[in-house]
Protein backbone atom coordinates (compact mmCIF):
# COMPACT_ATOMS: atom_id res chain seq x y z
CA UNK A 1 0.00 0.00 0.00
CA UNK A 2 1.12 3.62 -0.72
CA UNK A 3 -0.11 6.76 -0.83
CA UNK A 4 -1.62 6.87 -4.83
CA UNK A 5 -3.55 3.56 -3.91
CA UNK A 6 -4.95 5.23 -1.01
CA UNK A 7 -5.31 8.29 -2.74
CA UNK A 8 -7.36 5.94 -5.87
CA UNK A 9 -9.57 4.32 -3.23
CA UNK A 10 -10.81 7.39 -1.87
CA UNK A 11 -11.28 9.32 -4.57
CA UNK A 12 -13.63 6.08 -5.60
CA UNK A 13 -16.00 7.57 -3.29
CA UNK A 14 -19.06 10.28 -4.54
CA UNK A 15 -18.14 13.85 -3.53
CA UNK A 16 -14.88 13.39 -2.23
CA UNK A 17 -12.16 16.01 -1.95
CA UNK A 18 -8.89 16.06 -1.09
CA UNK A 19 -6.69 18.92 -0.28
CA UNK A 20 -3.09 19.13 1.84
CA UNK A 21 -3.74 20.90 5.91
CA UNK A 22 -1.43 21.75 8.03
CA UNK A 23 1.37 21.58 5.76
CA UNK A 24 1.58 18.30 5.43
CA UNK A 25 -1.25 16.29 6.20
CA UNK A 26 -2.68 14.67 2.94
CA UNK A 27 -7.13 15.08 3.98
CA UNK A 28 -9.40 13.13 2.33
CA UNK A 29 -13.11 14.76 3.01
CA UNK A 30 -16.67 14.21 2.10
CA UNK A 31 -19.14 17.25 2.55
CA UNK A 32 -16.61 19.09 4.05
CA UNK A 33 -15.83 17.04 7.06
CA UNK A 34 -12.55 14.69 6.83
CA UNK A 35 -12.15 11.10 7.06
CA UNK A 36 -8.60 9.71 6.40
CA UNK A 37 -5.99 11.92 6.77
CA UNK A 38 -1.96 10.95 5.43
CA UNK A 39 1.03 12.07 6.92
CA UNK A 40 3.20 13.00 3.77
CA UNK A 41 6.40 13.59 5.38
CA UNK A 42 6.91 11.34 7.86
CA UNK A 43 8.46 7.73 6.76
CA UNK A 44 7.17 5.33 7.30
CA UNK A 45 4.00 7.02 5.94
CA UNK A 46 1.34 7.15 8.34
CA UNK A 47 -2.77 7.76 8.40
CA UNK A 48 -5.49 7.77 10.42
CA UNK A 49 -9.22 7.53 10.14
CA UNK A 50 -12.74 7.01 12.01
CA UNK A 51 -14.01 3.42 12.80
CA UNK A 52 -16.90 1.88 14.54
CA UNK A 53 -17.27 2.64 17.99
CA UNK A 54 -17.53 -1.09 19.23
CA UNK A 55 -14.12 -1.64 17.01
CA UNK A 56 -12.00 1.16 18.76
CA UNK A 57 -10.90 -0.83 21.53
CA UNK A 58 -9.89 -3.36 19.44
CA UNK A 59 -8.22 -1.33 16.21
CA UNK A 60 -6.05 0.51 18.88
CA UNK A 61 -4.87 -2.82 20.76
CA UNK A 62 -3.62 -3.90 17.28
CA UNK A 63 0.48 -3.55 16.63
CA UNK A 64 1.24 -0.76 15.00
CA UNK A 65 -2.67 1.27 15.48
CA UNK A 66 -3.15 3.99 18.51
CA UNK A 67 -5.63 6.34 19.44
CA UNK A 68 -4.75 9.19 16.98
CA UNK A 69 -4.14 12.32 18.31
CA UNK A 70 -6.46 15.12 18.61
CA UNK A 71 -9.58 12.77 17.33
CA UNK A 72 -9.57 9.63 19.13
CA UNK A 73 -12.54 10.49 21.21
CA UNK A 74 -14.03 10.52 18.00
CA UNK A 75 -13.35 7.05 17.17
CA UNK A 76 -10.37 7.89 14.92
CA UNK A 77 -7.06 5.53 14.85
CA UNK A 78 -3.93 5.83 13.43
CA UNK A 79 -2.02 3.11 11.79
CA UNK A 80 1.88 4.52 11.88
CA UNK A 81 2.68 2.53 8.46
CA UNK A 82 0.54 2.05 6.09
CA UNK A 83 2.27 -0.79 4.85
CA UNK A 84 0.98 -2.67 7.53
CA UNK A 85 -2.34 -3.81 6.20
CA UNK A 86 -3.87 -5.26 3.07
CA UNK A 87 -4.89 -3.66 0.13
CA UNK A 88 -8.82 -5.31 0.90
CA UNK A 89 -8.54 -3.96 4.55
CA UNK A 90 -7.76 -0.48 3.13
CA UNK A 91 -10.52 -0.35 0.85
CA UNK A 92 -12.59 -1.91 4.15
CA UNK A 93 -11.84 0.44 6.48
CA UNK A 94 -11.65 3.50 4.07
CA UNK A 95 -15.11 2.93 2.73
CA UNK A 96 -16.36 2.48 6.42
CA UNK A 97 -15.23 5.68 7.35
CA UNK A 98 -16.28 7.38 4.66
CA UNK A 99 -19.51 6.24 5.58
CA UNK A 100 -19.79 6.65 9.14
CA UNK A 101 -18.50 10.37 8.29
CA UNK A 102 -21.05 10.75 5.67
CA UNK A 103 -23.97 9.28 7.73
CA UNK A 104 -23.39 12.52 10.00
CA UNK A 105 -23.29 15.04 7.21
CA UNK A 106 -27.13 17.56 7.09
CA UNK A 107 -29.31 15.60 4.98
CA UNK A 108 -29.39 18.04 2.10
CA UNK A 109 -25.56 17.51 1.47
CA UNK A 110 -26.17 13.66 1.68
CA UNK A 111 -29.04 13.46 -0.77
CA UNK A 112 -26.43 15.49 -3.34
CA UNK A 113 -24.36 13.16 -2.89
CA UNK A 114 -26.81 10.37 -3.85
CA UNK A 115 -27.39 11.99 -6.99
CA UNK A 116 -23.82 12.19 -7.57
CA UNK A 117 -23.63 8.55 -7.26
CA UNK A 118 -25.58 8.30 -9.94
Amino acid sequence: MDIEAIRSICQSFPGVTEDVKWDHDLVFSVGLKMFCVVGLDETPVSASFKVKDEEFEEMTSRPGFKPAPYVAKYKWVLIDDITRMKNTDWQFYLNQSYELVKTKLPAKVRKELETQSK
